[in-house]
């Protein structure tokens, strides 16, 4: 028996305890979550920059140091670190320092220098066809060294999805709140508001939702070189007309109802109906598809980076990767690899929209209950 100092579950308390008995839709969540903020630790777990050099007792940390946000710039010379050149041992090579090459130039040297390489060695936009022991043409199959083999330039094919998942889940996430940020306050000043505000604004809508988005995608990529911020926006600026119709028709909904009229009577202003007392029994709609709306961010940015309208090169992109399995389609690790990363991952999110959807069911929990 309860006591009565327990208070009772909130509405979204109770959603979100269902949405943790679907085990499927919740141990999906789990592990997309993880791997993501294991991604913003990219520059430590995947990189070519050691994590610490020690040199005649002087230490430095080039991988770490790429982290700060203004200072060091995590450059090192060769020069400067005693790194020879393989092909002339008694020449100092110039430019960067080649740390895995240094690694082992310390331990063959055995004066006591050392470095401390990341787990996984290998930069995604590292070309490794004039690396030591680097044999055959590329795309080169699996091994020991490169789990998920090289692409046809010679880049670590692991290395190239692990930085391209952080930027798919990024992007995506920012076009659906971006998107629907704007959406909800465009429906919900259409359903409450009503009448010929209503009206004209449903005919500019339709008028925008004529527009060809692949034409306008292709016309702005020919003026200017299209970065992660300009596809966000331009995605955005289309996105968010499907989510201001369900907002629409749940504000149409919920001001007839008796706590608006109320609302109204005590004199709350029109801003504080919509978004204090409407907006919160409206959301059903927005949790329910932002799972389902991750997925068609994804699958947008794979789509335009595999046309050649998305990011450019050599930005880490999973739609350039399937591009290159269509083309080397013998290479069977930039088949399996690339669509396999896409498959789960986009699996993982219809697994979780699919739970959501369920928790979130009215007719399971509602605030009239």
């Amino acid at each position: 028996m309860a006591s009565p100092d327990d208070k009772p579950l909130t509405v979204f308390q109770r959603r979100w305890r269902k949405f943790k008995t679907l085990r499927r839709g919740w141990w999906s969540f789990r592990l997309l979550t993880v791997l993501y903020l294991l991604s913003f630790l990219n520059p430590v777990l995947v990189n070519n920059k050691a994590l610490l050099v020690s040199r005649d007792g002087d230490w430095s940390s080039p991988a770490l140091e790429e982290l700060l946000p203004f200072g060091a710039t995590g450059y090192y010379a060769a020069e400067d670190l005693g790194q020879t050149d393989p092909r002339r041992p008694d020449r100092f090579m110039r430019g960067e320092a080649r740390y895995r090459l240094l690694k082992t130039q310390y331990e063959a040297a055995g004066e006591g220098d050392w470095v401390l390489l990341p787990p996984y060695p290998y930069h995604p936009n590292e070309n490794l066809l004039k690396e030591p022991g680097f044999e055959g043409r590329p795309p080169t199959a699996p091994d020991a060294e490169h789990w998920m083999g090289t692409d046809d330039r010679g880049r670590d094919v692991f290395a190239r999805l692990v930085y391209g998942f952080r930027i798919s889940i990024t992007f995506a996430l920012l076009v659906v709140g971006v998107s629907y940020l704007i959406g909800m306050t465009v429906g919900a000043t259409l359903g409450f508001f009503g009448g010929r505000v209503d009206i004209l604004g449903q005919r500019l809508v339709e008028i925008w939702a004529a527009l060809p988005f692949l034409y306008t995608v292709i016309i702005i990529s020919a003026i200017v070189n299209p970065n992660l911020w300009i596809l966000v926006g331009i995605l955005s600026l289309f996105y968010w007309i499907g989510i201001s119709f369900y907002m629409r028709g749940e504000f149409l909904r919920e001001k007839a109802k008796d706590y608006v009229a109320a609302a109204i009577s005590i004199g709350e202003s029109n801003r504080s109906i919509m978004f204090r007392h409407i907006l919160p029994n409206a959301l059903t709609p927005i949790v329910t598809f932002a799972p389902f709306a991750i997925v068609g961010g994804i699958s947008s940015l794979v789509s335009l980076d595999y046309l050649g309208f998305g990011l450019r090169p050599p930005t880490p992109s999973w739609g350039e990767l399937v591009g290159q399995g269509l083309a080397n389609i013998s290479a069977w690790h930039l088949v399996l690899f690339p669509l396999g990363a896409l498959f789960g991952t986009l699996l993982m999110v219809v697994f979780i929209g699919e739970a959501v959807r369920e928790a979130f069911d009215p007719k399971v929990f509602s605030r009239l209950r």
